[in-house]
């Protein structure tokens, strides 16, 4: 039986609203903000403790940031050995240009193993292509292992951290989705019980669905294996348990060699989760015969990386190993959460990667999305300087809006131009300033503050306020006390 497919947004920047407005909703959650606040400051802390105890820390992020380097400038090598090494092995190799073309061949193989379930290990690259839903739209149902992407599946949440992605939610939150949606009564909310629950459920998933699908934390290319990293172990139960394994890999996450892993999980398990090495590391190749899947297929993703590839400022975009250490860093996250950015990549990684993956037609707020403060490029592992991307790409918007013929009848761009006249004049510079102090005066309260302006200041006051204007500027002081003095 075939099934028409459709492709359904989720956290999908090409409908998502503008960071700016997405992030008011956030702003205004209370509960929300004091969730995502406690858990930066818990990874934090953990983080710092972990890295500097280790000497070598500057060493080994120089170190990550070759490696990352040297596979960028010789990504299609690489590429080419991790195909014919893995297909050695027993493995199949697909390539696909974009999102449509990799859920098509997923599709493809499910309907081929007349797969009607299949168990996932948390991936953002099967996230970015929407995965999900579409497989959902076909008749096939899908089922997250990761403890944290239960939680989202069966309370219809979106992920907002990269790493931790239901940092959102509390524990109260989560008895709440388990209770409902296992019937699980009197359920309680200590952490124990929590886990408990979700054991249960998904082992049955474990024992009876014979096909799985994961992501890749990298890809090796002397060996044509996998590695996935985690913190459960419920990512092993799909390596080892299933008939059939499908693995989706952005192309960007291949290594040369398995030696390189050493400064990468290093580096990744310190960043990510503030521990020395990652409890699961999970390493495989082809196909063993009475060992594991018997069926296992890699399908290599572009969308997008090949035209960021081609960029030498914003190519080391994809060096980055995902772990979330930027946005853990990042003050602008740690006030909106992840959900304010329309994607599955969040934080200061997601306002530099989901643009370009969409050739900037999509996602255009998310440059301005950061205060260049640069704690992110502080905390990058493999030293990305995402400021650095951040500001070329706040050139390519700009340059797109100026290319617009609307720009005439834009009032942001009238009121640009209106600044630079009054500022490049003195004498409308201070009539301007005399009449601004005479219109506020109707919007200034009387402890002296501005909390409400209309129109394209309300952009400013909806989230904070405003001095009201002094009745007497620097200049119109210095001019009169000049005066006197003489």
């Amino acid at each position: 039986m075939t099934h028409a497919v459709a492709d359904h947004p989720v956290l999908d920047p090409t409908v998502a609203p503008p960071f700016p407005v997405a992030a008011l909703p956030v702003l205004r959650n209370p509960q929300l903000r004091k969730n995502v606040a406690h858990a930066m400051d818990v990874i934090q802390a953990k983080r710092a403790r972990l890295v500097e105890e280790k000497a070598d820390w500057q060493a080994l992020r120089s170190a990550g940031a070759a490696i990352r380097d040297h596979v960028l400038e010789n990504l299609g090598a690489y590429l080419e050995q991790f195909e014919e090494r893995c297909t050695a092995a027993g493995g199949v190799v697909h390539w696909a240009a974009d999102a449509a073309g990799a859920r098509r061949i997923v599709l493809e193989i499910l309907r081929a193993e007349k797969a009607a379930e299949v168990i996932k290990i948390k991936s953002m690259t099967t996230a970015e292509i929407q995965l999900n839903p579409y497989l959902e739209a076909a008749g096939v149902g899908v089922f997250e292992t990761d403890l944290a992407e239960i939680i989202l599946q069966l309370g219809r949440e979106e992920p907002s951290h990269i790493v931790v992605p239901a940092l959102h939610v509390n524990r109260s939150q989560v008895r709440e989705i388990f209770a409902r949606s296992m019937g699980i009564r009197d359920l309680s909310d200590n952490p124990q019980a929590l886990t408990a629950a979700a054991r249960n459920y998904l082992r049955r998933k474990f024992l009876t669905v014979p096909t799985a699908i994961s992501g890749a934390n990298f890809l090796i290319a002397e060996s044509g294996g996998v590695a996935v990293v985690e913190s459960e172990g419920n990512g092993r139960m799909c390596l080892t348990l299933p008939r059939t394994m499908i693995t989706v890999a952005g192309i960007e996450k291949v290594l040369p060699r398995y030696q390189d892993l050493e400064v990468m999980l290093q580096v990744l398990a310190r960043s990510a989760t503030g521990e020395r090495m990652n409890p699961y590391t999970s390493l495989w190749t082809g196909v063993t015969p009475g060992d594991g899947p018997q069926r296992f297929h890699v399908i290599l993703l572009d969308n997008g990386r090949s035209q960021i590839l081609g960029r030498k400022t914003e190519r080391q975009t994809l060096r980055c190993i995902r772990c979330a250490a930027c946005m853990n860093a990042c003050p602008v996250y740690r006030q909106t959460g992840g959900h304010a950015y329309g994607s599955v990549y969040p934080g200061p990684i997601g306002a530099i990667l989901t643009p370009q993956l969409m050739q900037m037609h999509h996602a255009q707020s998310l440059p301005y999305a950061s205060s260049l403060c640069g704690a992110c490029y502080e905390v990058c592992p493999v030293k990305i300087n995402i400021p650095e991307v951040l500001i070329e790409l706040r050139a390519q918007v700009t340059d797109q809006e100026r290319r617009q013929v609307r720009r005439f009848f834009d009032p942001m761009y009238l009121g640009m131009r209106m600044a630079g006249l009054l500022l490049s004049r003195a004498w409308l510079f201070h009539a301007a300033q005399r009449m601004g102090r005479l219109g506020l005066r109707f919007f200034t309260g009387k402890d002296g503050w501005i909390h409400s302006l209309p129109g394209m200041g309300a952009q400013w006051t909806q989230t904070r306020d405003l001095r009201g204007m002094p009745g007497e500027t620097f200049h119109e002081w210095w001019t009169k006390h000049k005066k006197e003095a003489r």
